[in-house]
């Protein structure tokens, strides 16, 4: 009889888990993506929260900007990261390395003021030509389905990058300016391709990709059985979270590989 009881409970329930936030006024991102993840993915993203980021990605992607990009950093259990529209596309991968003032050293290249060996250079060590956006930190927290824009040490130095995180990770709070939230395709998200821990996430064959970005400048209605980010009526925590297995050892950032940095602290 209780196993019953139970049945029937969950079953009621199962629409309180399902239901869509709604979407926000403002702008959508919408990713199609192709890989071992493929389908659409609505970004909602809050103006009213990061004005300058999210007119930032709007530029970008009404520019193609975000077309043929991969996700070339994905956690398990953290967040994937995506947005290098300067070397995170492998069809002009080549062309953007040699668009680069070359180093003293032969076969290496000034990025970013460093002078790095051409091999080394890789997807996440670029932006775009847009200025740096300084930061716009919120009280919003990094929540399963929440995006984040990435940057190097400097908190004023996001530019293209952005990441969706798969967990929560309140470590980010008030570190990383939050510029929208996952309202269709969380089920999509999750099967992005992920890349070895052994490599900090990074994936080095056969990432999956953003086939195309495109802007909606209306409010859509999330895809019917979609899991909204921030759960049921608002940002908050969804109802069926799972925590990371263990915090990782760094945040998203657009630094090359070599020079890592540590997550800032809880």
């Amino acid at each position: 009889m209780l196993r019953k009881v139970l049945a029937v409970s969950l079953l009621m329930a199962t629409p309180a888990f399902a239901q869509d936030v709604p979407d926000l006024p403002g702008p959508n991102l919408v990713l199609d993506i192709q890989g071992e993840a493929n389908g659409r993915v609505v970004i909602d993203l809050l103006s009213d929260k990061a004005p300058q980021h999210v007119a930032q990605i709007v530029t970008l992607a009404k520019e193609g900007a975000y077309d043929g990009v991969v996700f070339h950093r994905v956690i398990d259990g953290f967040m994937a990261q995506t947005g290098d529209v300067q070397f995170g596309k492998p069809a002009t991968f080549a062309e953007e390395i040699a668009k680069l003032p070359k180093g003293a050293a032969e076969g290496t290249y000034n990025l970013g003021g460093m002078e790095i060996p051409a091999e080394f250079i890789s997807a996440g060590m670029g932006g775009s030509d847009l200025p740096d956006i300084p930061s716009e930190f919120s009280d919003l927290s990094f929540q399963r389905g929440i995006v984040g824009m990435a940057r190097s040490n400097d908190p004023n130095s996001a530019n293209s990058q952005f990441f969706i995180m798969f967990a929560p990770g309140d470590f980010l709070d008030g570190q990383y300016t939050v510029v929208g939230r996952v309202i269709s395709g969380m089920d999509v998200v999750d099967k992005i391709k992920r890349g070895p821990a052994e490599l900090n996430g990074s994936v080095a064959e056969n990432p999956d990709v953003i086939v195309k970005a495109s802007i909606e400048e209306e409010a859509a209605a999330p895809t019917s059985g979609a899991e909204p980010a921030g759960g049921e009526g608002g940002l908050g925590p969804v109802m069926e979270e799972v925590a990371p297995a263990e915090t990782p050892a760094e945040a998203p950032v657009e630094v090359p590989a070599e020079a890592a940095v540590e997550a800032p602290a809880q």
